[in-house]
């Protein structure tokens, strides 16, 4: 009786020795889509009174958790029931975030017009300003869910070949980790000219250090943002171009001579800007189809 107790927890250790191991690794490969979903949602929880971040981004952080509720079951199914369409979901979603990385480099390259961005700082009454909110936690949610998916389909494709109870437990920190994490990250940055400004309030008469640092805390926000944004693009392309070279037979021993980081960005921007060529030339031929 006893041996059988020492047993278990014998294989309890080792399956939780294994899940250390594998979400470490499925972190590192998820990192890139962490990176893009802290840019998108930093961009997305700013501009809003600082009265309101807070409890805007705490409705976001609630509807991350349950698009992760939606998402997690359904992919142990598949994982469970019919595990080859786990790397196919993979590379298609390795395509959509290659198709994503090139787009914005290409809006960065050629000038277009700017979508009309609603600022909530304007006055408005409560009632407006309630639903102005509720349109932008939508849209963040939303946005939140196809981030989730790639990020749950990438963490399950690299323990796709381990026991199911190993999956859900890696894919579930995971999922965790891009929530908290994510959110709690995005919690900070969102308050950093909150802070600046306190700390400019308690510095004597516009100088000294608690001005200095208050100061560089005010500039730096929109910066970071930015660098957020261009982060994310570069890391989009680096999973996508590893998606393909480890999931597509014909990628494995492709420019093999390279270093592996500069080869899976020239795949995953390769990729990309067929994708952004097709999509872009279908929009094209779609107003002639509907003129005739």
């Amino acid at each position: 009786m006893a041996s059988g107790f020492f047993a278990l927890l014998d294989d309890i250790a080792a399956i939780m020795d294994d899940v250390a191991v594998m979400t470490k690794i499925t972190t590192k490969k998820t990192a890139g889509i962490l990176g893009d979903d802290l840019a998108v949602n930093a961009e997305k929880a700013s501009g809003f009174v600082s009265s309101r971040e807070i409890p805007v981004l705490w409705a976001i952080t609630k509807g991350s958790l349950l698009n992760k509720l939606i998402i997690l079951p359904l992919a142990f199914l598949l994982s469970a029931f019919v595990p080859w369409a786990i790397i196919i979901i993979l590379i298609l979603g390795g395509l959509y975030l290659a198709y994503e990385g090139a787009e914005k480099i290409y809006e960065f390259i050629v000038p277009h017009p700017k979508a009309v961005e609603v600022d909530l700082k304007k006055d408005f009454t409560e009632q407006e300003l309630l639903d102005l909110e509720k349109t932008k936690i939508k849209s963040a949610v939303v946005t939140d869910f196809i981030l989730s998916v790639e990020i749950v389909i990438i963490a399950l494709g690299s323990v796709v070949n381990e026991p199911l109870v190993t999956q859900i437990i890696v894919v579930s920190i995971v999922a965790l980790i891009a929530t908290i994490g994510v959110y709690g990250i995005v919690a900070l940055i969102v308050r950093m000219d909150d802070l600046g400004l306190k700390l400019i309030g308690k510095s004597d008469d516009g100088k000294g250090f608690l001005f200095g640092i208050g100061t560089f805390l005010v500039k730096a926000l929109p910066m970071v943002i930015k660098s957020l944004s261009v982060i994310g693009t570069i890391a989009l392309l680096l999973v996508a171009g590893g998606i393909f070279v480890h999931n597509i037979d014909y990628m494995h021993h492709f420019l093999e001579q390279i270093p592996s980081v500069l080869r899976d960005f020239i795949v995953g921007l390769a990729a990309g800007f067929v994708c952004l060529l097709l999509v872009n030339g279908v929009k094209m031929l779609l107003p002639k189809k509907n003129g005739h």
